[in-house]
Order: structure tokens, then sequence, then C-alpha cells
């Protein structure tokens, strides 16, 4: 920049200051003039504008200081600076905007994925691709989202996204190595470490040593009897090579002789406890690495306390769950790690290690408790203990010498945790499992109403009401409607129905549905709502949100009259009072909730609680589980509840119960607050635009060309009768291959479809196979796609331009309406 510009910008900056003083100095002159010519006396007229003069520039220079300072911009990300922040030694980390383009990358991402490619699309292989997905819209819905482990450079990561940004308009991707435990390198760490010296003060020599009799490490009291000197390392050496035996078989070292002190040795193999669980190789005794401890025998031969007490010692302070038997069986000792392990809550062990297991496993242990002690060797029996029966558990067993009664070393893994998670994972699979079959099961359902909610229709055009048969057909229709419901609330649980969701406000849906509530609750509740203020918007489905106020509120009043009570208890009240509450829930009030569930954000409650007997502490984690319900045979479906959760987690909110017996239940639903970006601000300004403008449509005449394709041979009926009423010209085909040969057909006829009508799901091709070969002949052929799947799934899952939907099941007036409003809109 030239000092002209300089001095140019300076002056630009200082013109309105100027121009004020300009015109104070014109006031002031003027204001003096009219004082002389008043007075006739210019040396006071001089002195007065010299004063006014003065004054006025003081206070302007002190107002001028007393401004506030400009407000502080953002200033332009300097994306150096980032990336000099994300440089964090062996993770990999990279930065995309909306548009999923790299931003930002350190250089370990670089070297482990390259940079010709932005996450999730790193071309890895098998399912990973397919999970970084799904992961990267968990953490653009959800503000966080992670998975482990991903296989990618020679090596598996550890993945944690995060959204970030002034606008949250960008994602954090951290790739953190996954570093797998060595428990011999563990063991080693403490045979050189503090437990070593520990030990070696207490007269207990260690060495870890492996499968070719080669020594890991020692602590320095093994240095010290074996080669004479405690700093030597014996690393690499020979363990047998430090021994001899006597006749007796008695033990010394071989630098001693057998004027030194006989030893004996425990012998303890350094297996991976998932090893052992898995039955794999490198659980073998033979390919594992090994742990002798050795303790001087102090008594004389045949002594059977002898090593004993340093034992029980040394097996007290070890974290490992471990016991001692006799010859016979008998506990000598077990530390307080397996007796926790085997869920027994007194101090001291049982007189046997039958006595932990079930009644069926006891002959087992117990012979191989006698097997070990009697011949040496290690192994392993699966036991189920008494305390959880339905897990079976590895108890490792090892049969030693040299320690008097002490014949054989039992090993018990705590495996409470990963029994909880094993369960957890068996029910979420369990679930899913169902969620899946009910989806299934509403999909063909939904065919058969489909056809008959037409044949009904079709049948009510031929009569009059006060026809005979008039009535009948609205009973099946009507039962048809209900049955329709009832496959919704299926596909709701299964969270594959159709969603309509909008910006609303839950007040709002509260406020409609209030009415309704009130009649359906009766004279003997009172309804109770209370909103907070300052509430943010959700972004929901409101019929699907007054579903699940319908069926908590049913619940709810079931519960305080006494009609199938939870657990069988009768309230005996006859009524109560049900609250509506909605509340505002900010990002640090979730922080201090320290719900390990529900991710930190702002969000809008919904609470409705009751004043009920409750629901048992036994049944609350049941709940939500499909056809699970408290109440009478024939009085309850046990959809309720699965519904309102389906409804909810596929409107990406999440719902919680609590309970007090004899005082009530209460449902949390937490809806993250919508906060609209760019493409939503953009959207809403152009729906307003063309609200004002007139309506610029191509008016349909009526009539046209279908194609119908459909392998439901009923459903396909209807729709053709339907169509064909309506004036349209139907050519059918039973599947994709078909329909595809159709329009071939009318191309070389010189003939053209208006309108292709067709199922998703359909043997030999499917609907959006088909629809992507037409778009190749014809690419603007719009597509009606008919499912009793959800149609936000069927959007992600076909993508194809110029699509429309129609739910099954459908009535002859909309599948009608549905193909008049599609090709209106040509």
């Amino acid at each position: 920049m030239s000092v002209s510009t300089l001095i140019a910008g300076q002056a630009e900056a200082d013109a309105p200051r100027w121009r004020e003083r300009g015109l104070v100095a014109l006031g002031v002159a003027a204001s003096a003039l009219v004082l002389w010519l008043a007075t006739g006396q210019p040396i006071a007229a001089l002195a007065y504008a010299m004063g006014v003069g003065c004054l006025a520039l003081a206070l302007g220079f002190g107002l001028r200081q007393r401004e506030p300072a400009a407000a502080a911009e953002f200033a332009p990300p300097d994306w150096s600076v980032t990336h000099a922040a994300i440089e964090r030694g062996d993770e990999a980390t990279a930065i995309i905007d909306r548009a999923g383009r790299l931003t930002c990358a350190n250089a370990r991402f670089a070297e482990c994925f390259g940079i010709g490619a932005a996450p999730p699309r790193l071309g890895l292989e098998g399912t990973d691709n397919e999970a970084l997905e799904t992961a990267a819209r968990a953490a653009w819905r959800d503000g966080h989202a992670a998975f482990e482990p991903i296989a990618a450079g020679g090596r598996e990561w550890r993945l944690e996204i995060d959204r970030a940004g002034r606008g949250q308009d960008f994602l954090i991707w951290r790739f953190a190595p996954v570093v797998r435990h060595d428990p011999l390198d563990e063991v080693i760490g403490h045979v050189r470490g503090k437990l070593g010296k520990a030990l070696g003060r207490e007269g207990i020599q260690l060495a870890a040593v492996a499968p070719d009799g080669r020594i890991h490490a020692a602590n320095a009291l093994f240095a010290a009897r074996a080669a004479g000197d405690a700093d030597t390392d014996v690393a690499g050496s020979d363990f047998v090579g430090f021994f001899s035996a006597d006749e007796q078989e008695r033990i010394f070292y071989a630098r001693e002789g057998h004027r030194g002190s006989s030893v004996r040795m425990l012998h303890v193999p350094i297996a991976d406890p998932d090893a052992v669980l898995d039955g794999s190789a490198a659980a073998d005794p033979a390919q594992t690495a090994s742990l002798f401890l050795l303790i001087d025998n102090q008594g004389g031969v045949g002594d059977s306390r002898t090593g004993i007490p340093q034992i029980e010692a040394l097996l007290a302070r070890l974290p490992l769950g471990l016991a001692m038997t006799d010859r016979d069986g008998r506990f000598l000792f077990a530390n307080k790690a397996f007796l926790r392990a085997a869920g027994h809550d007194e101090s001291g062990p049982p007189p046997y290690p039958s006595d932990l297991v079930i009644r069926e496993d006891k002959g087992a242990l117990a012979d191989a408790v006698r097997r070990f002690a009697g011949g040496g060797g290690s192994g392993d029996v699966a036991v189920r203990l008494r305390a959880s029966p339905e897990d079976p558990v590895s108890l490792s067993l090892a049969g030693v010498r040299g320690l008097g009664e002490g014949a054989v070393i039992l090993s018990l893994k705590d495996s409470s945790e990963e029994t909880r998670l094993k369960r957890e994972i068996a029910q979420a699979t369990k679930m899913q499992a169902v969620g899946q079959l009910a989806g299934g099961v509403a999909h063909d359902f939904n065919n058969v109403l489909t056809a008959i909610i037409g044949y009904c229709d079709l049948m009510l055009m031929r009569h009059t009401p006060g026809d005979s048969d008039y009535d009948d057909i609205q009973q099946i229709r009507a039962n048809s409607n209900r049955a329709a419901s009832l496959t919704r609330q299926l596909l709701a649980f299964s969270r594959q129905q159709t969603l309509r969701p909008e910006v609303l406000q839950l007040p709002d849906v509260v406020a409609e549905i209030s009415t309704l509530l009130k009649r359906l609750l009766g004279e003997k509740i009172l309804l109770e709502v209370t909103h907070d203020r300052g509430l943010g918007l959700v972004r929901a489905d409101p019929v699907q949100l007054e579903q699940v106020l319908l069926n908590l509120a049913v619940n709810a009043r079931d519960a305080m009259t006494g009609i199938g009570a939870p657990g069988g208890i009768p309230s005996g009240k006859g009524g109560g009072v049900l609250r509506l509450k909605t509340r505002r829930v900010t990002a640090a009030d979730v922080r201090a909730m320290k719900s390990e569930i529900l991710p930190i954000g702002d969000y809008t409650a919904l609470v409705v609680e009751d004043t009920g007997q409750g629901i048992p502490p036994a049944q609350i984690g049941k709940i939500f589980e499909p056809f699970f319900t408290t109440k009478e045979k024939g009085k309850g479906t046990g959809l309720g509840l699965s519904t309102v959760y389906g409804i909810v987690k596929q409107s990406g909110g999440f719902i919680f119960a609590e309970s007090d017996l004899g005082k009530g239940t209460r449902f949390s639903i937490y809806l993250p607050v919508h906060v609209p970006d760019a493409a939503d601000v953009a959207d809403a300004a152009a729906a307003a635009i063309a609200a004002k403008l007139p309506v610029q449509r191509k008016q349909w005449s009526g009539g046209g060309r279908v194609l119908l394709v459909e392998d439901e041979d009923t459903v396909r009926a209807v729709a053709e009768r339907a169509l064909v009423r309506q004036g349209y010209e139907v050519t059918t085909a039973s599947d994709g291959e078909d329909g595809l040969e159709a329009l071939g057909r009318a191309i070389s006829a010189g003939e053209e479809f208006d309108l292709v009508l067709s199922d998703v799901v359909m043997p030999s091709m499917d609907g959006p196979a088909m629809a992507r070969e037409i778009r190749v002949l014809r690419p603007e052929l719009p597509v009606l796609f008919m499912s009793g799947y959800a149609e936000e799934q069927l959007r992600r899952e076909i993508d194809i331009p110029n699509m429309y939907f129609l739910a099954k099941p459908f009535s002859v007036a909309q599948i009608c309406t549905a193909v008049e409003d599609v090709l209106k809109a040509r």
C-alpha cells in the first residue's frame, strides 16, 4: 500500500471529525458577532468566543473518549493455525464442511488416508464405508458420534466425530489408533516395577518366562539368588539352567548348590483372559508365557504349611481373582477378587469350589480339581455360578507342586460388566429383529388392506345410503381402516412409518389435543397443562406427536382408574391428576444431568406425569418392549408404549420413564431444538415469494396413459379399476421386467406413457431398479411409488429425481387424487 493511499484513507476517516469542528467554529463566530453588535464591545465578544470554543472542544474530546469501542468482529479463519492445532502425534484429524469438502487435515490423516477424498468417503473395505456414512449422519443430527474399530492403513482406529463451528457447519473427524492390551507386557512391568520390589522384600522371587524357557524379566531378588548380583540382567537366560534338584526332588539354585535353601515354585500361566474365553490357541499353556514365584523352604521335608502364608499374602495383593485348594479339593485361600467374581457375599470362601456353582456343574468341577491336583498341568472348565446361572464363565485351573497342602490354583475373571454388555447387545439385537419382523408383517398386511379398502370403495359406488348392503360395506371399510391403524403402530415401533415433519412449537400441539384429552380422561381425572417461556422450535410430525400424547394419556388414565394397573396393583382411587408440561432444557442443564444417553445440546422437553400407582422396578425396563403389557388378558396389545418409543426415536428425540411405586409415573420426552440452516431459510423465503405469485401449473384435463406395475394381483386389479373409472388408459405389469417390456412395446409403437405407477418391493426386478432403467429411456417420465414402508427411508435408499410416493393402504379416491396431482405437476 502506497503512502498516498494511507494519507487518503486517514483523511477520509478524519473527514467527519473536521466537519464537526467546522460547524462548532461557525456557531461560535456567529454568536460572538451577535454579541458585538448588541453591546458594541469587541473585546468582550472575542473573550466570549474563545471561552465557548474551548468549552466545546473539551466536551467534544471527552465525549469522543467515552464513545463505545466498535464491536469486535470475528476474524476470517486462518486454517494454518487450525492445522497447527490438530497436529496431535499419532491421531489422524480432518475437518469437512456441510458440502462434504475437506477443509483441513493433519499430516497423520494425509499419510493414512490421503487427501484425495474426504470422510466419510475414504474407500475402505467391507462394511466400514457404510458405518462411516451412518456415523456422519448421526454427528450432523446429534452433534457427536463414535465408532470402533475401523481397519485402514494396516491398523485399527477408533473414530469420534464432533460438530463444530460458529454455525455448526463443520465436522471434526478424529481417528485414534486402537492399542491392544498385552497381558505379558503388564506382567513384565509389574515384575520389574514396584510389585517385584515389594515381593522381593517379602522373600518372594519373581521371573516371567517365555514358552521356550527364556527369561523375559525377573526381580532383583531372583537375579541376586540366581546370578549372585542383584544388578545382573538375566533377561534372555535359560530359566531351568539356574536350578538343580536332589534325590528327594527338592529344588535348589545351581549357584548355591545343596548348601542353600531349597525353594518351592508356583507356576501361573500368563494367558489373555479373552483368549481363554474364546478357546483360541493363545490360551494354550504350551504357547503362553509363565510367571514363576519362588519361595524359600524354611521347614523340613514334608512340612505341609511351608510357604502357604507367603502365597496367601501374594494372592491377596494381586488384582486377579485367584484361589488355592488342597489335593482333596478344599479351599485353602481365596482373595477378594475371586470371591467378588464368583458372586460370593461372605468374607471367606465356602468349603469346596463346587459350592459356588449350580448343581448340574458340581461333578464336573470336582473332577477337574482332582485331576489337576494329581497330575499338574493347567486348563479351564466352563461352569455356571449360583450367583448368575444364566451366563457360563470360564474357570482356569493349574496344578502346582512343592506348596505342601496347596495343590491347585484357580483363576476366575470378574465378568459382571462384560455380562451386562452382552445382555444389552442381545436385547438390542432381539429388538432389532422384532422390529424388522413387525415392519415386514405390516408391509404384507398393507397389501391385503389396500385390496379390501379398494373393493369396498368400488362397491360403495354402486350402492346408495339406505341400501341393505350399504351399511355392511361401510362396516367392512371401517374395520379395515382400524386394522390399518394397527399396522401403523407396528411401523412406528419398527421406525419405518412415514413421517411428515414440520417446524412447530410443542404448546401448539398440546393445545390442539387438549379438548380431546379431557373427553378421553373423563370427569374424575384433572388435566393440568403448564408451559415454560422461551421454548425452542422442534421439527416433528404433529400428527404423530398427538398419537404419542394420546397413548401416554390412555396409559395414565388406566393407571389412575385401576384398569390394568401395572403389576396388577389396583389404584383404588378412581381418579387423579394428569400433568402435561413443556420445559426449556439448555445445554448446561443437560451437562448437569450427567446422562450417558442424552447428547449435550438444547432441547424442548414434553413431560407427561400422572398420580397413579406407578410401575414396579422389575418392570420399568420392559415397558417399551413390544407386546409387553401389565393389563389383563384381552385389554391391551402391548404396542402403545413401543409405538411411542418408535415415534420419538424416529423424530430424533429421546424418552425416559421414571416411576415411584404408589406415587405415580413420569415420562420425559426430549426433542432437539431446531436451528434452521442457510438452506432452510432460503427455502422458506422462496416459499413465501411463491405464495404471493399466481399459480403457474399446467391444467390437466383428465385422462392419460398409466403404466401400472404391481406384483400383488388384488392390489393391481383394484388400482386398475379405480384409474379406468377416472378415464385413464392403464397398462398393467406384474413385476419390473414386465414393466420394462411394456414400455419398450409402447416406444416401438410410437406411444408414450404419462406416468409410471409402481410398487417398491417386487420379485425378479424391484421398482427402483425398474425406474432407473426407465429413466435411461425416458428421463422426464415421472414415477409414483406405492409402498407400506416409510417414505423417508425409501427416499434415502432410492434417490431418484422426479419421484413421488403413495402410502399403503390407500382408498380409490386417494390413488386417483395422487395420480392426478402428479400429472398436473408435470
